[in-house]
Parts: structure tokens; sequence; C-alpha cells
């Protein structure tokens, strides 16, 4: 939702994936398309397996998942060997699976990712400034986002909140109902959802468009404002 000289809001469904990253989904065969998850999709995507990633990430802020510690990510996966994946979050545990932080890793329509830690309060609420470039109308200097991530349950609800000096807040939420990742439900939501994550893509790049026709201005982008797996 967006608000100002240019207000804007939408919403569309499709399905995300919350997984245990030590027991990741083995799908049979002819359902693999559907489904892929690689490390070459997160962090600096040269790790041997996306926990690798997410534990180099962790280190390099000296936070280390002694024992194991459980993480769960909600992501998209690979369909037909595509993926867009505007929002990873992770949710890490130590080894006596109390909560330690939540990394929510961001992609934008560039090619470029863009990882955050975050220590949310009991109500899963986190603040982090904003380093890192997404949308074209936007900046990311003196931009700040409030973040709820709270560990899903049965039910799954996101929220961020995008403050800027001077400007109306941008918000995006997320809300899901958690369902078993069967062989049949993986096939009545691909089929309900057909090649999801460029559906995804295409929608954002729509919006994009109608946004620039309607003249609201592109802020420019440079090099060092697109990072690719940062900290």
């Amino acid at each position: 939702m967006r608000r100002g000289a240019v207000a804007n809001d939408f919403t569309y469904s499709s399905y995300l994936w919350l997984v245990d990253l030590d027991d990741m989904p083995h799908l049979p065969g002819p359902l693999r398309v559907l489904a892929g998850f690689t490390p070459a999709d997160h962090f600096t995507g040269t790790d041997v397996s996306i926990r690798a990633g997410l534990e180099d990430f962790l280190a390099d802020h000296g936070i280390y998942l002694h024992g194991g510690g459980r993480v769960l990510m909600l992501t998209s996966a690979r369909v037909f060997g595509y993926v867009f994946n505007p929002l990873t979050v992770y949710w890490c545990r130590d080894s006596d699976d109390r909560p330690i932080c939540v990394v929510a890793e961001v992609h934008n329509t560039y090619g470029g990712r863009h990882a955050y830690l975050l220590f949310p309060d009991k109500e899963g609420r986190a603040d982090v400034a904003k380093d890192f470039y997404v949308s074209p109308f936007l900046p990311i200097e003196g931009g700040a986002y409030r973040m709820r991530v709270p560990e899903p349950d049965e039910q799954l609800s996101l929220a961020i909140r995008l403050d800027l000096p001077g400007a109306p807040p941008f918000v995006a939420s997320v809300h899901g109902v958690r369902r078993a990742a069967t062989g049949r439900e993986l096939l009545r939501m691909a089929g309900r959802h057909p090649l999801a994550p460029l559906a995804v893509a295409a929608r954002i790049r729509r919006q994009g468009i109608a946004l620039f026709l309607r003249g609201l201005p592109v802020v420019p982008r440079t090099k060092d404002l697109t990072k690719t797996g940062g900290n």
C-alpha cells in the first residue's frame, strides 16, 4: 500500500514454503520441477547449502548457531527452473530451542540481494535502517523499516513498513494458512498458481510500469546501491 501524490495498493494470492533447513523437502521425481531449493538462490550463492550460507552470514555478525539450532525458512521455491524471492525469512534458534535472531533476505528485480539481521521483541517486531535498493521509486537514504516477523504457527502474518522523511509510510504484508506439503497439495497449488515465482515478478514489474505512467518519479540506481549477498 502506497500513499502520497500517487497512491496505489494491490493484493494477490500465491503460495510459499516453510521448511526446516535440516529437513528439506525430498519430492518424488516428477514433482521436483515444481519445488527446487538451491544455495545459489540465497546469500552469496556460493555455499554448499542454504544453511551454510546463513551460518556464514551470521558468523560475519558474531552469531553462531552452536549445536546446530533449528532454522525455519519461509521462501519461494524454484518452479521449472525459475525463482524470484522478494523476501525470504529465516527464524533461527539455538540448541536449546531458544530464539536467537531473524534474518530477512531481500531480492530486487535487478538481480541484487541483501540480508538484514533482526532481533525482534516478544511480539516479533524489529526496526532496521534501509540500505538496499528495492523499488525504483523509493530512496535508500534516510529510510527505516519497521518489521513484524513473528514465527508462524498455523497462521502466517508478516508486515513491513518503510518510513521515509517527510513522506507517508509504504506498507507491505503477507498472510497465509499452513497446509501440509503433500504431493496432492503441491499439485493443487501449482494448478491454482502456475509458474508462481514468474507471476510474482511479472506483477511487480506491471505495478512499476503503471506507477511510472502515472508520473511517479524514478530514483536513480547506482552500482553501489545494489549488493549481492550483502551484510
